[in-house]
C-alpha cells in the first residue's frame, strides 16, 4: 500500500508539474496567433490605404509628367518625358488672356469668400444662440435653400442681374449675391457655434459686453476652425465655378474665369496635349496649396460641426 500511495502521490506530483507547462504553451500559441493577426490586420489595412492614395495621386502624375512632355510624346506609350520641357509652363503663362483669367478668379474666389464670410458669420450667431419666436421655421428656410438646385432660379435671376440691372458680360451678378450670406454656410456655422458653451457668453454680458462686442471678443476667436472650414469651401466652390461665370460672362471674354478660360484654351489647342495639361496644373495648383497650409484648420472644423443638434 505504501508503495502503491507513493506511486500514485509520484504520479500526481508529475501531472501537477507538467499542467502548468500545458497551460503556458496554450497561451503563448494565443499570444503567437493574435499577434499574427495584428500583423495581418495591420499589413491590409496600411495596402488599401496605399492603394486608395493611389487611386487618387496617380492621376495627377500622369497629368504633371504630360505636361512636361513635348509635343511627339504626348498620348504616346512613353509615361516619363524624354526631355523635361518646362517651357510649356510659360507658354500657357504668356497666353493671351491667361493673367486677366487668373486676376478674375481672384477677384471672384477672394472677394465672394470674404463677403460670404462676413456676412453669413451674424446670422449663424443669431440661428445657434439667440432665443427668438420663429428661430425653428427660420432654420428651415435655411436648410430648404441649402435643398434648391442653383438651376432652378437661373432664369429670373438672369432676367433681374442683365435686363434689370444691366450687369450681364461681369462677375458682379456672382459677386453680389454672397454678400447676403449662403445656405450651406450658415448652416455649417451654426452648427459650430452650438459647441461654443453659453457660459463664455454669459460671462462676457456680465463684463458689460453686448452682443456685437461678444461676437467680435468672444465667439469669433473660438469659432475660427469653422469659419476657415466655410471660407475654403466658399473659396474652392468659387475658384472651380464654371456654371456661373458661363451664364453671366460668356460674351465678354475680358471677364472670364480660369475655368471657364479653360475650355476656351483647350479649344483652340486640342492638339496639344501638353500645353492643355500644364494649363490645368496651373489652374489647380492654387487650390491645393491652399488646402495644404490650411488642412488642419479644414478639418477641425470639419469634424466639429454638428456636435450639437
Amino acid at each position: 500500500m505504501a508503495q502503491l500511495t507513493d506511486t500514485t502521490t509520484g504520479t500526481a506530483g508529475t501531472k501537477g508539474t507538467t499542467a502548468p507547462r500545458r497551460g503556458g504553451g496554450v497561451d503563448r500559441s494565443a499570444s503567437r496567433s493574435a499577434r499574427r493577426r495584428a500583423v495581418l490586420h495591420w499589413v491590409g489595412v496600411h495596402a488599401l490605404g496605399v492603394a486608395a492614395a493611389l487611386f487618387f495621386v496617380l492621376p495627377f502624375v500622369f497629368l504633371l509628367l504630360t505636361s512636361l512632355m513635348s509635343d511627339q510624346q504626348t498620348l504616346t506609350r512613353d509615361l516619363v518625358p524624354g526631355t523635361w520641357e518646362w517651357g510649356n509652363y510659360a507658354k500657357v503663362w504668356h497666353t493671351p488672356g491667361f493673367l486677366t483669367w487668373w486676376r478674375n478668379t481672384l477677384l471672384y474666389a477672394g472677394l465672394g469668400t470674404l463677403l460670404t464670410v462676413v456676412s453669413s458669420v451674424p446670422v449663424a450667431y443669431a440661428l445657434a444662440k439667440f432665443r427668438f419666436r420663429g428661430r425653428r421655421l427660420s432654420l428651415l428656410l435655411v436648410i430648404a435653400m441649402m435643398m434648391l438646385p442653383p438651376q432652378v432660379v437661373v432664369i429670373p435671376m438672369y432676367l433681374f442681374w442683365a435686363k434689370q440691372l444691366d450687369l450681364s458680360g461681369t462677375l458682379w451678378p456672382l459677386i453680389i449675391p454672397m454678400a447676403f450670406g449662403d445656405a450651406f454656410s450658415i448652416f455649417l456655422l451654426r452648427q459650430f457655434l452650438l459647441t461654443i458653451p453659453d457660459e463664455y457668453l454669459d460671462a462676457a454680458k456680465v463684463d458689460g459686453c453686448g452682443e456685437v462686442r461678444t461676437l467680435l471678443r468672444v465667439v469669433l476667436p473660438m469659432a475660427r476652425p469653422g469659419i476657415a472650414a466655410v471660407a475654403l469651401f466658399q473659396f474652392f466652390s468659387a475658384w472651380n465655378d464654371y456654371f456661373g461665370p458661363q451664364i453671366y460672362a460668356s460674351d465678354n471674354p475680358a471677364a472670364w474665369t480660369l475655368s471657364y478660360g479653360l475650355e476656351s484654351f483647350k479649344g483652340a489647342h486640342h492638339t496639344n496635349w501638353n500645353l492643355t495639361m500644364a494649363a490645368t496644373v496651373l489652374v489647380m495648383a492654387p487650390v491645393i496649396v491652399l488646402f495644404f497650409f490650411a488642412q488642419k484648420a479644414f478639418v477641425e472644423g470639419v469634424t466639429l460641426t454638428g456636435v450639437k443638434g
